[in-house]
């Protein structure tokens, strides 16, 4: 598979660069092990790269760490590092010894418990990087310099729209409907049926039965199916519970599952002592639109284009590429979402240099004022208003005022 060079490389090897350990963590099959391997390549050509996927190597790194790094000589790539958790103890005692930078380069699936071990044991020493499925710029080949987090210059909006083509609305949910995985993207793997049922199987009996125990994978299937049917949507534990008929403690875990392996993630609602009035539900998001997809039981990138979950889906997959752009510069997304008691909801608030900046995303190609009247809303919090946007099916870049901004979904 040719590589697919990767946003969030400048970053990888500058902290390689600068810390003993490093760990890229994310869901399954989005190009973990794959990006270190081409980092190391530049950072540390003479790595090894051991799989903790072999039962051999992951039961010698549970029971004797130390036995472990003498037959695996730092710099080492460490591939699946959450099945050996007791290899963290042993790198703090070799780090405290003196082990340069980029000696241990380590990719783990389930994202959050990784972070907290690694965090606890290595404070200071490790730097953790979430990765995810391939943004647009990624899978189309234009990545270049360092990340480029989504911003509100009117400047880098024009530059981008100078060297990048418009896309159609069918092209957009064409790249919605087949997803973001590296193998897909690739070509790969073309038959997206086979891939997703694989991909999903895999993810239950790897992953979800390690953190959940005993699990019947249809039922878990039927959960991921309900949990995709509202995507873009307010949290409603409770519906979801109804939908499937399971205990609503039991949703919550399932559901906490899903998030520390990285398939879904949360906006929160934006609120401060000027807007009392705001609902408290996050919003749930998938990170990739081609599980959701599948998920669903669309067919076709034209039958989800004009079918009942368009709309959600188009939002689906802006947030998650505006959320993929922060994720790739090393920043923490500051990402929230509006409404309040009124009615009154913004898709998107973006907090950023010391400003609120308002998003509205829709299917629509014509967009209008009308569209961002929600967006004074913010005129009422104690952080200044800035510069929105409307991001939607048009094809050119444009500017409905000084403060509305519209940006094709195909910039992203």
């Amino acid at each position: 598979m040719e590589y697919i060079k990767r946003e969030i490389e400048p970053l990888v090897a500058q902290v390689a660069n600068e810390y003993s350990a490093v760990l890229v963590t994310g869901p399954r099959q989005v190009g973990k092990s794959t990006l270190l391997r081409h980092v190391l390549d530049k950072v540390s050509p003479q790595a090894k790269e051991v799989t903790l996927d072999d039962l051999v190597e992951r039961q010698l790194a549970t029971e004797d760490p130390a036995m472990f790094f003498q037959l695996h000589k730092p710099p080492v790539l460490i591939d699946e590092v959450q099945y050996a958790p007791e290899l963290f103890v042993e790198m703090k005692k070799m780090i405290d010894k003196g082990m340069p930078p980029g000696s241990f380069l380590l990719t783990g699936s389930q994202q959050f418990r990784l972070m907290e071990l690694a965090g606890e044991t290595l404070a200071g020493r490790i730097a953790i990087l979430p990765l995810s499925s391939l943004s647009q710029r990624e899978a189309e080949g234009r990545v270049t310099g360092k990340p480029e987090p989504f911003s509100f210059s009117l400047d880098r909006w024009k530059e981008r729209a100078d060297r990048v083509d418009a896309k159609s609305t069918p092209e957009i949910f064409d790249r919605i409907f087949w997803g973001a995985m590296p193998a897909v993207v690739s070509g790969e793997r073309s038959n997206l049926s086979i891939f997703y049922q694989s991909y999903i199987q895999t993810y239950i009996e790897r992953d979800v039965r390690r953190l959940l125990g005993s699990v019947d994978a249809l039922e878990y299937m039927d959960f991921m199916r309900s949990v995709a049917a509202r995507c873009s949507q307010m949290l409603n534990v409770a519906s979801i519970a109804s939908d499937i008929g399971m205990r609503a403690e039991k949703v919550k875990a399932w559901l906490a599952v899903l998030e520390r392996s990285g398939i879904i993630f949360y906006l929160h609602p934006y609120s401060n002592n000027q807007l009392k009035r705001t609902v408290k539900a996050p919003k749930l998001y998938f990170h990739d639109c081609g599980l959701v997809a599948h998920l669903t039981k669309w067919l076709s990138a034209e039958t989800l284009e004009a079918g009942a979950m368009g709309d959600a889906l188009m939002e689906n997959f802006v947030v998650s590429e505006i959320y993929k752009s922060f994720l790739n510069a090393g920043i923490d997304v500051p990402l929230y979402y509006y409404r309040d008691h009124d009615a009154k909801e913004i898709d998107l608030v973006i907090e950023s240099d010391g400003e609120l900046h308002p998003v509205e995303i829709k299917k629509t190609a014509s967009p209008n004022l009308g569209m961002a009247r929600a967006f004074k809303t913010l005129d009422k919090a104690s952080i200044p208003r800035g510069r929105g946007a409307i991001v939607c099916a048009k094809e050119e870049f444009c500017a409905l005022d000084a403060k509305t901004l519209v940006i094709p979904v195909g910039l992203l």
